[in-house]
């Protein structure tokens, strides 16, 4: 296997780790009094785990858009599409 398939196939684990984020947050958005337990607690903490230190740096470099009252956190939009856009150059390695 080469480089870029190695890198690509850990950029689409990264991403898949992304996609658990964000059910995890949608799920505890919509039942603020859900907790998870057993295997689900394992898998929450290993995703959160991998995915905090990219989106902690990405929230500290894009501001999040305020409307309002509203503040929208397009970090997450961004660090989704540049894992999708990396994945894509992975293929252009040897």
């Amino acid at each position: 296997m080469s480089i870029g398939g190695i890198l690509n196939s850990v950029l689409q684990l990264f991403l898949y780790a992304l996609l658990g984020r964000l059910i995890l947050d949608y799920v505890r958005m919509f039942s603020r009094t859900w907790k998870p337990r057993g295997i689900i607690l394992v898998i929450a903490e290993f995703i959160y785990g991998v995915t905090d230190p990219v989106m902690k740096v990405a929230r500290r470099l894009i501001p999040p858009l305020r409307l309002g009252s509203v503040a929208i956190d397009l970090s997450f939009i961004i660090v989704f599409f540049a894992v999708q856009i990396l994945s894509q150059l992975t293929h252009l390695i040897p």
